[in-house]
């Protein structure tokens, strides 16, 4: 096993220069930036202001430059907000990952429930409302099921606040702050769930389908074991492993944040700053969010190769 590790590992290392050699060269050639889209600069001043930043500098000088502040841990300084790109995600990502580790929480618990049971009622009466739910709930627009969340509960039955995490000019702190936040929280988290919790539900579904039609399934219920006991541990275990893959992407997805969702609920997350700095094109911010959020992806990648090895011996003997 630690083999096995030790060789996904050195594999993350070109992985990780080469995604970064793209992601600065996408956005390095993408026409205009922060400067050229102020319009309230002289030419004079856009040229000083290009000097100072490095951007006059050829292509490969400014990756070699860049490349080595990332080695340091320094994802550059945001023109937009004028503070150190790292400075910046680290007062809204963590937002972002409470939003989502929230709704994370609940929609894989809803799926694998619901899809296990769907599974063990296939094609009854159950089966057949779940799929229509799941299928109604997915095709709502996200903007639109989050509009129609605030003026039912929001606007028309005022339970629950409009948007932002806390409320406006709230001083509160400790247990008081925390059910503040917890309020602000129902609501995009209700819509990350409808949103999110349908395509867990046949993904489970399916895979405990194939499962409970192997023979060792029907070996088991030959041998007299209760019904519970050949779903929950013979049937879950193997149908898990599909999913496994599923979850190594669950990781970027955590920071990341679902940037529609946070702009319609004006959640203070990286998702919001992600829309206002590709409006405003302050580059470093983009390049920065967008490399980690591929560091987070390989690693996601990584975690689930060794999930799936620690699951599957077999993976570890074929790779060997």
């Amino acid at each position: 096993m630690k083999n096995f590790i030790l060789r996904r590992l050195l594999h993350t290392l070109p992985m990780l220069l080469f995604a970064s050699f793209i992601i600065f060269m996408l956005f390095a050639k993408t026409p205009g930036d922060f400067i050229d889209g102020n319009v309230s600069l002289t030419a004079a001043r856009a040229a000083e202001l290009k000097a100072i930043y490095g951007l006059d500098q050829p292509l490969l000088t400014r990756y070699l430059h860049w490349l080595s502040q990332l080695l340091r841990g320094n994802l550059g300084f945001s023109l937009q907000y004028q503070i150190p790109v790292t400075q910046l995600l680290n007062q809204y990502i963590w937002n972002s990952f409470l939003l989502a580790s929230v709704a994370l929480v609940f929609y894989w618990g809803i799926g694998l429930s619901v899809g296990i049971a769907s599974a063990i009622r296939a094609n009854s009466w159950f089966d057949h409302l779940i799929s229509i739910l799941v299928f109604a709930a997915m095709s709502f627009p996200t903007f639109f099921l989050c509009l129609l969340l605030i003026k039912w509960f929001a606007v028309d039955l005022h339970w629950l606040p409009v948007g932002g995490m806390s409320n406006t000019g709230s001083d509160d702190t400790g247990w008081a702050y925390i059910m503040q936040v917890a309020a602000h929280l129902v609501l995009p988290v209700l819509a990350l769930i409808m949103l999110q919790a349908g395509s867990l539900t046949r993904y489970f579904r399916a895979s405990m389908l194939d499962v409970i039609k192997m023979d060792f399934i029907r070996t088991a219920r030959a041998k007299g074991l209760r019904e519970r006991t050949v779903i929950m541990k013979h049937a879950l275990r193997n149908a898990l492993l599909p999913i496994i893959t599923l979850l190594g992407f669950e990781l970027p997805g955590l920071f990341s944040g679902a940037i529609i969702t946070e702009k319609v609920f004006n959640w203070p997350g990286a998702g919001h700053i992600h829309i206002d700095s590709l409006a405003a094109r302050d580059y470093p911010v983009l390049m920065g969010f967008t490399l980690f959020l591929a560091v987070l992806t390989i690693l996601g990648n990584l975690l689930a190769d060794v999930l799936y090895a620690w699951a599957d011996p077999r993976v570890r003997v074929s790779s060997s």
